[in-house]
């Protein structure tokens, strides 16, 4: 059965996914992969290379290594690299059905790396899901008779530059800037930059080769529809330069950090709108846009309070 490149696609960001994932939302992706591997589609091939394997007894046998020593474990991989891709996928499916408690317990046991429990789930990933995909991938290549599988890479942005659209709150604007440049991007505002006799929009243009743009709308205004009562809003030029970017860096490379309950754009659907709390949530998420962007994101700096 020939298979569609997309479904490709979702195994390589349910890979991406689970690189920056956590304790919370490991069960998440891990689910959504084995799903995709059971798929209509891939059922045929994956059905044939877990045909026979017996994962209970396996991981005990693997248990028995640890000398009672977290992360000492070793599991007993099969020579045959069919075979390990079976026993993975079995692994996929285990977890997918036992949660993030199991899994945690798993990756402790096999693959610990420090005391973080993330950390194990991170360590497991790149240890045992990448190369899984990697090589899944390209055994169901040879399956189906191609000699590429057309998967769209997530293209590399032009450079580590993020644009700052702001209004007139100084706080998220030195906020987001702070946390942008340590995670080692350059920071563009506007008003920072000369102005050459150039227009507004002059600079906008001149500044605008950037990777992603993060638009800040807090409540400066005030507005509605004539004879309603008028709401907070963001200031019209904040508007105008969060289209110019989705137009100029496609909304998957806009992120809209949005302060209090104030309007937004009805016209801007698909635009990714992220509160802007006191707590600094926020981070997180816009950690996560930047990183499905295609950015290197260094976590332990993205979650750092310094």
């Amino acid at each position: 059965m020939p298979v569609d490149p997309a479904t490709f696609q979702q195994i390589n960001n349910a890979i991406f996914d689970l690189q920056s994932s956590g304790y919370n939302n490991f069960d998440k992706h891990i689910k959504k992969l084995s799903r995709l591997l059971h798929s209509t589609e891939l059922s045929d091939i994956t059905n044939a290379l877990t045909a026979g394997i017996e994962i209970g007894p396996w991981i005990k046998a693997g248990e028995a290594t640890g000398r009672q020593m977290a992360g000492t474990a070793t599991l007993d991989w099969p020579d045959d690299p069919e075979k390990e891709l079976g026993f993975i996928i079995c692994l996929i499916d285990l977890f997918a059905k036992q949660g993030s408690d199991y899994t945690i317990g798993f990756a402790i046991t096999f693959y610990r790396k420090g005391d973080g429990l993330d950390d194990n789930l991170h360590n497991m990933t790149r240890q045992l899901f990448i190369p899984f995909a990697r090589d899944y991938l390209n055994y169901v290549k040879r399956k189906v008779g191609t000699t590429e599988i057309p998967v769209k890479q997530r293209a590399a942005p032009p450079a580590r530059k993020v644009f700052i659209v702001h209004g007139h709150d100084d706080g998220p604007k030195y906020a987001v800037t702070r946390f942008v440049e340590r995670l080692g991007f350059e920071a563009i505002i506007l008003h920072e930059q000369a102005s050459q006799g150039r227009t507004v929009i002059e600079k906008i243009e001149a500044h605008s080769d950037v990777g992603f743009a993060i638009v800040l709308l807090t409540p400066d205004d005030f507005g509605g529809v004539n004879g309603e009562e008028p709401k907070p809003r963001a200031r019209q030029n904040v508007i105008l330069e969060l289209g110019y970017f989705v137009g100029k860096l496609t909304r998957s490379r806009v992120c809209a950090l949005k302060r209090g309950d104030i309007e937004v754009p009805s016209d801007f659907g698909g635009v990714v709108y992220v509160p802007f709390d006191d707590g600094g949530g926020w981070r997180e998420e816009l950690g996560r846009e930047l990183e499905a962007a295609g950015f290197d994101i260094d976590w332990k700096k993205a979650m750092s309070r310094d």
